[in-house]
């Protein structure tokens, strides 16, 4: 029998939803859209850019979460990961995806010769991760190519199958994920071509398909958060559409309504997205991304 994932306190209560009408007219680092020449951009009075806000974001996802194994894809999740297990999730199993259990890192971390590199803390060899995943012991950060208003996801192709416009990954993982364990996703660009009102292929299961299961079959089935450039979304509404969270600096609920191709339940009132602290920043900086590197995830 499996045990479902570790219990997460609840969400801050939030202000009744109301639908919002239409405007006019990417489980793999394949969906990282990194740009080498990207420069930062700033979210405002507190000097974080928009991709430390993003980082801040994506570790809010695994608070509360226990001694759960962390499955992040793409470089601004990753770094969410270890931030979190860094500041208020400490339990975190953070793993290199293929034999070991790492600490947080950053540079200067592992003795030898160029003083960089992770610290191993244990073994985890791939086949074992299965186990954890059949447990819900694991909380995946993936991509998406393509996501509807129920959170079914789209990785393998656009188009219609028989002849699709555009060949991706695959389904990889994401039906036993989704199915499994808590998961959540990376977009870091939000644009009607990723939110869509029909994804071309699921390939993550979304909870119109979990409850067309029944409650055994979906019963460790639960979608938490999407990150993207622009807001924090979640399913908190009645019917378990896709909720407008929060915005970060900058951006109007009105500009994500219009980068988003089906109706978005919006509540009364929808908060900023939070900013870094002192202490998330330094570490974030100094010790987890001294290169920047996580400004070029973004557009």
């Amino acid at each position: 029998m499996t045990t479902p994932a570790p219990g997460r306190p609840p969400n801050p209560a939030a202000s009744p939803a109301v639908v919002a009408g239409k405007a006019p007219m990417e489980e793999h680092q394949a969906f990282s859209h990194e740009r080498p020449d990207a420069a930062p951009a700033s979210s405002g009075e507190s000097g974080a850019s928009l991709a430390e806000v993003c980082v801040v974001a994506c570790a809010e996802a695994w608070r509360g979460d226990g001694a759960i194994l962390a499955s992040p894809m793409g470089l601004i999740p990753a770094l969410g990961a270890r931030l979190a297990r860094l500041t208020f999730a400490p339990g975190l199993l953070l793993t290199d995806g293929e034999a070991h259990l790492l600490a947080p890192g950053g540079p200067g971390t592992r003795p030898g010769a160029d003083g960089t590199g992770p610290v191993v803390e244990g073994w985890l060899p791939y086949r074992s991760v299965f186990t954890m995943v059949a447990a819900g012991l694991r909380h995946v950060m993936m991509g998406a190519a393509q996501l509807d208003r129920f959170g079914n996801q789209n990785i393998s192709c656009i188009g219609d199958w028989a002849r699709p416009q555009a060949q991706l990954l695959g389904v990889r993982g994401a039906p036993g994920n989704t199915i499994n364990h808590p998961v959540s996703y990376w977009v870091p660009r939000h644009s009607r071509r990723v939110f869509v009102e029909r994804a071309d292929m699921v390939c993550g299961i979304g909870y119109d398909r979990a409850a067309g299961l029944g409650p055994r079959a979906a019963r460790f089935h639960g979608l938490r958060v999407v990150v993207t450039n622009l807001a924090v979304l979640d399913f908190q509404a009645v019917d378990h559409a896709m909720r407008l969270r929060s915005v970060h600096p900058g951006v109007a609920a009105g500009d994500v309504i219009a980068a988003t191709g089906f109706p978005l339940a919006v509540p009364d009132q929808v908060p900023a997205t939070r900013l870094p602290t002192a202490q998330e920043l330094a570490l974030i900086r100094g010790r987890l991304d001294p290169a920047g590197r996580r400004d070029r995830e973004l557009p």
